[in-house]
């Protein structure tokens, strides 16, 4: 299957850190890996209604959470984007993963399977020295990876607060160059033995 990298961008303001530090990490991707680039701010989503014990889900046919379905699904790296807001993932980028929930439970999608062995990676850019404190945030995305039976490359930190503010973080532009080169292991629980 060709790659193909689906970067969805979960900030509240537009070109701002974590979203520069992931086109940078994207300019390393070989020329001809597929790349679409979706902001949730710019596409918004309902609320999550939780369904599960009513009715079935229904398949979303258009609106922006038919774009979102149909470019997940058709995804093999997806690259969750979000700011640090509060250690953990922005808002716009929950309510995009609390979707996942209803089309694991829309008939004939077969969400789970079809991202099976797929890859999570994740790009976060925070205004703390210590990295430690996204630990909330790639425990989200490393959780989803196995949940999911996916593989997870783990989370390219930058740091910055003010827009641009990443751009001067050396540390963090050396390692966007080499993130999305590494080979990711399958995602497990903390609790699973390695």
């Amino acid at each position: 299957m060709t790659r193909r990298f689906l970067f969805v961008l979960g900030s509240a303001r537009q070109d701002g850190n974590t979203e520069l530090l992931a086109r940078r990490a994207a300019e390393q991707l070989p020329a001809d890996v597929e790349q679409q680039w979706i902001d949730l701010a710019e596409h918004p989503l309902p609320d999550f209604e939780d369904l599960r014990h009513d009715s079935d889900h229904t398949r979303p046919t258009e609106g922006d959470l038919a774009l979102l379905l149909d470019a997940t699904l058709a995804a093999t790296d997806l690259v969750i984007a979000s700011p640090l807001y509060w250690y953990a993932v922005s808002a716009h980028t929950k309510r995009y993963l609390d979707h996942w929930s209803g089309w694991l439970r829309t008939p004939g999608l077969d969400f789970k399977a079809t991202l099976a062995g797929r890859t999570i990676w994740g790009v976060t850019a925070l205004a703390h020295e210590k990295g430690e404190v996204a630990d909330p945030l790639v425990g989200t995305l490393s959780n989803s990876a196995a949940y999911m039976g996916m593989r997870f490359g783990g989370v390219l930190l930058g740091n910055g607060s003010k827009p641009g503010d990443v751009l001067r973080d050396a540390e963090a532009l050396a390692r966007a160059k080499t993130f999305f080169a590494q080979e990711p292991p399958l995602a497990r629980f903390p609790y699973e033995a390695r």
